[in-house]
């Protein structure tokens, strides 16, 4: 089984929320010569779908989590459409640090790999049409100077998630293709400061999160608003 999981992504050195154990991309300025995309960086669970079955973190075994259990209906949907082709996204259907107060849908396409290929954005939101998943909120997309970048992102910190709350943080991406041994230069992140850095506490009692629709009761469960 080919169990090569989503890369770790690099922070810019400007980014909030690193620590000691986060990669960082010092010299990062040459992706600027790229046409780039800025996309919302979702408080979920990184999850994929491959023909073989959904698999989160870790790609050596499918995942069981009770909280993948809305991946797995998508999963039964799609798979027989998938071939070579592996569908990265956000699941939010398990309630992380942000409750989300415009949520529309639990998974969230951010990209799709093709054996050793990164697909371009345009293949991926193409991909996502057909199967019928939304893509994660676009930001901006265009060459950028650094000063315009590092703009974009603090408006985007000030302004909140696009899904309603506070955005946990931007992904900047080559807008075009490139391949697995290139995604550290290719694909970079600005994350909040204090974000959560472990996914231990949602996890021991978890919750669904809420749809726009929806509240959460003081008990964790959830009312129609």
């Amino acid at each position: 089984m080919d169990a090569r999981k989503y890369g770790r992504t690099y922070h810019f050195p400007f980014s909030s929320g690193t620590t000691s154990d986060d990669k960082i991309l010092q010299d990062w300025q040459q992706l600027l010569q790229s046409e780039l995309i800025l996309t919302e960086k979702l408080d979920g669970e990184n999850t994929c779908f491959k023909e073989s079955g959904v698999y989160a973190r870790s790609h050596v075994a499918p995942t069981r989590n009770p909280w993948a259990q809305n991946a797995w209906e998508i999963w039964s949907r799609i798979h027989h459409e998938l071939g070579t082709l592996e569908i990265f996204g956000e699941n939010l259907y398990g309630l992380h640090s942000i409750e989300y107060t415009n949520l529309e849908s639990y998974f969230y396409v951010f990209a799709v790999r093709d054996e050793h290929r990164w697909l371009s954005w345009e293949e991926v939101v193409f991909y996502a049409n057909l199967l019928n998943l939304p893509t994660v909120p676009v930001i901006n997309q265009g060459f950028f100077t650094e000063d315009a970048l590092r703009s974009i992102i603090d408006k985007q910190m000030k302004t909140g998630s696009h899904l309603g709350g506070e955005c946990e943080g931007l992904v900047v991406r080559n807008a075009e293709n490139f391949f697995e041994d290139d995604f550290s230069i290719n694909v970079l992140k600005y994350v909040r400061a204090n974000h959560v850095k472990t996914d231990e506490h949602w996890t021991r009692n978890w919750k669904r999160a809420p749809f726009g629709f929806e509240r959460l009761d003081a008990s964790g469960n959830t009312k129609p608003r």
